[in-house]
């Protein structure tokens, strides 16, 4: 209780605009921590705010407090935003303004403006003009934030035969370029009762069964839309002139260009129908429907609005890896990071130079290099809402020195080895460079998976959504009859075995579905996603698999998948024959 008694007292809260006026009437520096309701205060800099608080000694003319965006008018222009916002006041007027946890910035700029209060306070020092930061007015506010309580959403189904040949990358680059933006997306295998639902409109016409069981075939694209800004561009770029231009225009562009000026005239059902896509996906504009149906389909994309997800890439460099990497793992969990996947990894002198660029000019980079090639290091790839940004407030900057100095609490302090006079943990500058690592660090392995016929279309949709929770993603898939052949080409390692007979009969009773599972490690990981062959085994010592929970003898239980990498690729180019042959 002591310690959050003193968080108190450093900070003031302020979380109403009465506050934040009051507020404005302290006399010198205030600094001001802007904060989403979603996320809270930068923990992270308390330390160095407290450091200064106390080396300074000026509880006359510096103060600290915390402000929630969210609900101060003043700063509804901060809100949504990803990273930490911190404001300068003084004596009321706004100066100056720093993104992101960069604690040497801000402490710089907290002694720079303390040390001028002192001079002016002197009479050594006339008190230096700052132009002040305007926000955005509050008119223009409140117009934007009721726009936005009342965007707009579209959702739109792209059917099973879009996705399988492919199609359904033109109808998204349309949307697109039609002036939309895809809020969300998920491919997945609709459910009898959501086809039902969605098109109960046409539920009279006489070929209505016919049409569930063909939206039930195979995965179709679910996509929440909705119109750009005006002031937002097109990913295209700037829209030409359709009168100075159209000469330059193939037909199909200037038929895109003109859309997109007159976007405001058409509904996205109508310019589809224009681009001779309607057949191929089916667009929900009416607010209620659409309402309904993200709840449907996604349950928590209101909420997942207002939060940033990301993956991005850590590592524990060889000397912490070896000496104290069960402390940093519960620390990570701790934090609310998921730790999605996991390695061990000797660099290779290129791999380290690359990770180690920035301290390539430094009289240590030799001993650097040497050092994470000398033995494995661990690579981690990280979730949390806001990840990017708390993992760097986390581990704390690039060396030893900096980090006792404006970030003690850091783990960059806390792990410091004498080897190296640098953070002994890495991260991703960016969540585009979080990309790149973890596809270089976790290339993607495909692996054959097989939805048995016993299982339910219920339980069917159970599995695939435990197949996206563990990471995969499901590249390639078609529900099929099996015959004898394209039986054998699935478990022909077993060809000759006794019981191969009732495994035919077994998938002779209704369609599998087949599917092409793809992420890094697949193989392995799909086998402990199963579980043991036979399902009372499983329940035993694997109860979460899908075999235990699904399973109903060794023969109906539920899954199947390839055991190595010879076998993955026999069954995937046997079951998804590449079109051009040269491609084995």
């Amino acid at each position: 209780m002591a310690g959050k008694k003193r968080e108190i007292q450093l900070q003031a809260v302020i979380n109403n605009q009465s506050l934040w006026d009051e507020m404005l009437q302290n006399k010198g520096l205030t600094v001001i921590d802007v904060y989403q309701a979603w996320c809270g205060p930068c923990k992270a800099m308390q330390t160095l705010f407290r450091k200064l608080k106390n080396e300074l000694n000026e509880d006359e003319i510096l103060h600290f407090v915390v402000a929630e965006a969210d609900s101060i008018v003043t700063l509804q222009s901060f809100r949504d935003k990803c990273e930490p916002i911190f404001l300068f006041s003084v004596n009321g007027k706004i100066i100056a303004k720093i993104n992101g946890a960069n604690a040497p910035l801000v402490s710089k700029k907290i002694i720079k403006l303390i040390n001028e209060e002192r001079k002016i306070a002197a009479g050594e020092l006339v008190r230096p003009q700052y132009p002040e930061i305007a926000f955005v007015d509050t008119e223009d506010v409140v117009e934007a934030s009721h726009k936005n309580n009342d965007k707009l959403y579209n959702m739109v189904i792209i059917k099973p035969e879009a996705v399988l040949t492919g199609k359904s990358i033109e109808i998204k680059e349309k949307i697109i370029g039609a002036g939309y933006v895809i809020e969300t997306e998920d491919k997945r295998m609709l459910t009898e009762e959501q086809v039902r639902d969605f098109y109960s409109g046409i539920a009279y016409q006489p070929d209505f069964e016919d049409f569930v069981s063909l939206m039930t075939s195979g995965q179709s694209y679910i996509l929440i839309t909705s119109q750009r800004d005006e002031q937002e561009p097109s990913w295209e770029g700037t829209v030409p002139n359709p009168e100075t231009e159209s000469k330059e225009l193939s037909e199909d562009q200037h038929e895109m260009a003109t859309s997109t000026v007159t976007k405001k005239q058409d509904s996205l059902q109508e310019y589809m129908e224009r681009q001779h896509l309607s057949e191929f996906c089916d667009i929900e504009e009416n607010k209620a429907n659409v309402n309904k149906f993200i709840d449907i389909f996604f349950p928590d994309f209101k909420s997942m609005k207002n939060i940033k997800l990301g993956r991005i890439m850590a590592l524990l460099r060889p000397d912490l890896f070896q000496k104290r990497k069960e402390d940093v793992l519960n620390i990570i969990q701790d934090e609310g990071f998921k730790i999605l996947m996991q390695r061990q990894i000797v660099l290779s002198k290129e791999e380290a130079q690359t990770l180690c660029k920035e301290h390539k000019n430094e009289d240590y980079y030799e001993n650097l290099i040497e050092n994470m090639t000398s033995g494995p290091s661990l690579a981690l790839v990280l979730l949390r809402d806001n990840g990017l940004q708390h993992w760097k407030a986390l581990i704390g900057p690039s060396t030893v020195e900096e980090a006792k100095e404006c970030f003690p609490e850091s783990l960059c302090v806390q792990f410091a080895m004498e080897s190296l006079p640098i953070n002994q943990l890495y991260g991703s500058v960016s969540l585009e460079a979080a990309e790149k690592e973890i596809e270089y660090f976790f290339p993607p392995q495909n692996v054959l998976g097989l939805i048995k016929p016993h299982v339910t279309h219920e339980q069917r949709e159970e599995i695939l959504n435990l197949i996206k929770e563990n990471g995969f993603e499901i590249t390639q898939m078609k529900e099929l009859l099996l015959n004898e052949e394209q039986a054998e080409a699935i478990y022909f390692k077993i060809k000759q075995k006794h019981f191969y007979k009732d495994i035919l009969e077994q998938l002779s009773e209704a369609p599998s579905l087949v599917m092409v599972l793809t992420k890094w490690n697949a193989i392995s990981d799909w086998r402990r996603l199963m579980g043991p062959t036979d399902p009372n085994e499983a329940k035993l010592l694997s109860p979460d698999s899908i075999r235990a929970r699904f399973g109903q003898s060794v023969l109906r239980n539920a899954v199947h998948g390839s055991s190595n990498l010879y076998e993955a690729t026999e069954t995937i180019n046997r079951m998804f024959p590449p079109e051009n042959p040269e491609e084995i």
